[in-house]
């Protein structure tokens, strides 16, 4: 039979375990960081974003010639200075907590380099107006900081490499949502199937506490305000079906479409990219720019002003919006260059959203719940975690009033998803892990040298 602790006991113990309390400071600390890691990344981001749209306010054109320019320099820098920085991070970050990655070896995928590295190569993609987005680089920008924890603490301390991990990537995700409670959702779900018992009360601590960081900063503020939600009655039934349908279909295909073109395979264009990576990036470019001004500007960036005027009312998108912005972001993952598919995703699905809202309600009910059905269902198409997917979403627009309906689009259409592709940030884990073990440089048990590394798909 079990016996109840003697609580003078227990708190003399706990006390007297002075490795614990320095354990715990270092990575709270560490946890402090990452949040402000991750706050800089958003500042710097924004400026990024903001120095794209001053550029094309002076001179429309010049995208044809600046954003292919900075897409091959984007990439001939990773591949030759980051090799790991390539793609959204959350991968990354789940290769290095597999256990067929042995420990000396995992600053491959996550450090404090890689962390910094990932920080301006991302930036420098919005700045040239690619489609990517800033929430999955996020996680393995906090990773990496919360990974530099591990040399500060005590021996026999009881704090894992893998908390570390798990704590940092699960912190980014909350930093750059203002959404503690899905980024713990997050770390459950995608990153480990379970948080160590004897410290998760810690790892919790510090993705909470990397959260508030970002709340000092901007504000308890949602990441796209508060929407209104009417009476939902059963005029939304079969648009609301609609929608899910048509997000899991599009989310399922997309999600294939971006592991194909990432992975390579024998086709004349994976060989090209393969011979020729940054002229390929070059040309990725070019048609990114090209579809941007197609579409008056509406696909460059991540698409985070688009899905704000859409969730405000405003339902003048241009032609063919979704096709483009899949198409852009497709481009700009497959160029090779650091960036994440979140706020590109969320972007798609509120198209979808207002498309079916358009087209079924003719104006005669608000479009708002269409759209933040849309939202949450195919970012859970894509990634295939349908509770963190419905959380972001919920806690991003303080949509409480629609809480069983966006689980259940997000359950919905990542049913449908997995009909058609395998679940996209554990394929490229994989991926990643095998094109490493595969190398004779992942012999090597010293970190990664900043040229000659092996080519690792991103995602």
């Amino acid at each position: 039979m079990n016996q109840q602790p003697d609580f003078v006991t227990a708190v003399r113990d706990d006390l007297s375990d002075w490795r614990q309390w320095v354990a715990r400071a270092v990575v709270l600390a560490h946890a402090a960081a990452a949040g402000l890691a991750v706050v800089a990344f958003t500042w710097l981001s924004e400026r990024a974003l903001g120095g794209f749209s001053a550029l094309t306010a002076w001179q429309p054109w010049l995208p044809l010639l600046w954003t292919p320019a900075l897409t091959a320099a984007i990439v001939w820098v990773t591949q030759r200075f980051a090799p790991g920085a390539a793609g959204s991070g959350i991968p990354q970050v789940m290769a290095a907590l597999s256990p067929n990655m042995p420990p000396e070896n995992r600053g491959w995928f996550v450090s404090l380099r890689l962390s910094i590295a990932k920080t301006l190569l991302t930036a420098s993609g919005l700045l040239g107006g690619l489609a990517i987005g800033r929430e999955g680089p996020s996680v393995q920008i906090a990773a990496g900081v919360m990974q530099h924890a591990e040399r500060w603490l005590p021996g026999r301390s009881g704090v894992t490499s893998q908390g570390l991990l798990v704590a940092g990537g699960a912190a980014g995700i909350a930093a750059a949502f203002n959404a503690p409670l899905a980024g713990v959702m997050f770390a459950i779900e995608e990153l480990t199937r379970k948080i160590e018992q004897r410290n998760s009360g810690l790892i919790i601590a510090a993705i909470v506490l990397s959260g508030l960081m970002a709340v000092s900063v901007f504000g308890n503020s949602t990441y796209f305000g508060v929407i209104r939600v009417p009476q939902l009655g059963l005029d939304y039934a079969l648009p609301g079906l609609l929608v899910i349908i048509s997000c899991g279909l599009l989310g399922g295909f997309f999600s294939r479409l971006l592991h194909t073109s990432i992975v390579g395979g024998n086709d004349r264009a994976s060989r090209w990219k393969r011979k020729h990576p940054v002229a390929f990036a070059a040309g990725c470019g070019v048609v990114i720019a090209a579809i941007g001004l197609a579409s008056s500007g509406a696909t460059f960036g991540s698409g985070y002003d688009y899905t704000q005027r859409l969730l405000e009312g405003h339902t003048d998108m241009p032609l063919l919006y979704v096709t483009l912005r899949i198409v852009a972001t497709w481009l700009a993952v497959w160029a090779g260059v650091p960036g994440g598919i979140f706020a590109p995703s969320l972007a798609i699905g509120a198209g979808i959203g207002n498309d079916v809202a358009l087209l079924t309600l003719l104006g005669h009910e608000p479009s708002t719940p269409l759209i933040a059905l849309g939202m949450t269902a195919f970012l859970a198409a894509v990634t295939q975690a349908p509770i963190t997917a419905f959380i972001i979403v919920m806690e991003m627009v303080d949509g409480h009033a629609m809480v069983l309906s966006l689980m259940a689009a997000a359950l919905g259409a990542s049913l449908v998803s997995r009909w058609i592709s395998a679940p996209l940030y554990s394929a490229l884990a994989e991926a990643q892990l095998q094109r490493l073990l595969g190398s004779a440089a992942f012999g090597s048990s010293v970190s990664p040298p900043p040229a000659r590394s092996p080519a690792l798909p991103g995602g």
